[in-house]
């Protein structure tokens, strides 16, 4: 029995792939190495492929039959908010058509397990204090988008032909498992906070004047290790002959702003900053937070880590990705 992890050399797969291994269950990794690095998942079977590129879903039926994969946790593709309201298209083509790809494979190599990387983004603008899965969905953005055509395409495939699925929802993903595979990329809030730190400009908050208590976004931040945990317990969930839902939040059920992370952030790794108020970004919602009531119940998942230990995570993985930086700075 073998997890194939899509994107498994990547930020969170790294971590899913080292939990796998750790508990001595097979895996095999694709990914295009776009963004991960095989560095990361050493003496892990790999194979290089673009899941996006026509012609790619029998290569991965062939990789899926090799391996002898019962499993697979889907997470390669696009997640750029602002890059996705630049070209929705290309969004449309990188996420969606890789998605076809895994599921054309996974019927061909007659794989029924699948838990699918989603995200908070589906719901937009919410007013609940907490976001429950039953929330009203109206993304707005072409990247959240995409992750709510992708839950309809991986429920399709249940009705026609019994796939077993979990769509997980992510919210705001931070920190690091172990300092060597902290998040590489300077994509989210965290990571962007830490390369001012390191230029030594001032931290960026962009928005404060949503309706929120500070006025800056309120967003739910999970430990990645905690939600590596969560695909660990959603591919046991899969085997269950009876499963009353295919989707779910992954978060804390806790709401930071991003003025509150900036400060918490300064003080953690001593950064005396005082943040620059820009303007909105397109297509960011005010306020997300998790209710994470329908997993804790179903899996027993909970999140372990608040965003102290969350944030002194991702600094210690930072120091690792930058030696010579914190030597400079002692």
């Amino acid at each position: 029995m073998t997890v194939l992890i899509t994107g498994g050399a990547g930020y969170i797969g790294a971590h899913i792939v080292r939990l796998l291994n750790d508990a001595g269950r097979r895996v095999v990794v694709v990914d295009d190495l776009s963004t991960g690095s095989a560095s990361r998942i050493p003496n892990v079977p790999h194979e290089r492929l673009d899941l996006s590129e026509p012609g790619s879903a029998g290569p991965l039926a062939a990789i899926l039959a090799a391996h002898a994969v019962t499993s697979v946790v889907h997470l390669a593709a696009k997640k750029r908010v602002d890059e996705s309201v630049r070209r929705p298209a290309w969004y449309v083509q990188q996420n969606l058509g890789g998605l076809a790809t895994v599921l054309q494979a996974m019927q061909a190599a007659e794989v029924d397990r699948l838990v699918y990387s989603s995200s908070a983004a589906v719901y937009g603008n919410t007013s609940a204090a907490e976001v429950t899965e039953d929330a009203l969905l109206a993304p707005v953005n072409p990247y959240g988008e995409t992750k709510l055509a992708g839950e309809w395409f991986v429920r399709d495939a249940a009705r026609a032909w019994g796939l077993r699925a979990a769509s997980l929802r992510y919210f705001n993903v931070a920190g690091a498992g172990w300092p060597e595979l902290g998040d590489p990329l300077v994509l989210n809030l965290v990571t962007m906070l830490l390369q001012s730190r390191e230029r030594g400009q001032r931290p960026k908050v962009f928005g404060a004047d949503y309706p929120t208590p500070d006025g800056s976004c309120v967003r739910d931040f999970v430990h990645v290790l905690d939600l590596a945990r969560a695909h660990i317990a959603s591919l046991d969930y899969l085997t269950r002959p009876v499963r009353e839902f295919d989707v779910f939040n992954v978060g804390t059920g806790t709401g930071s702003s991003v003025l509150e992370v900036t400060r918490e952030l300064a003080r953690v790794t001593d950064w005396d900053a005082e943040p620059e108020l820009c303007p909105r970004r397109a297509g960011d919602p005010a306020s997300v937070v998790a209710s994470v009531d329908r997993i804790t119940r179903v899996m027993g998942w909970r999140a372990r880590a608040a965003l102290p230990e969350i944030l002194a995570s991702a600094w210690a993985a930072w120091q690792v990705d930058h030696p010579r930086l914190h030597a400079a700075r002692g």
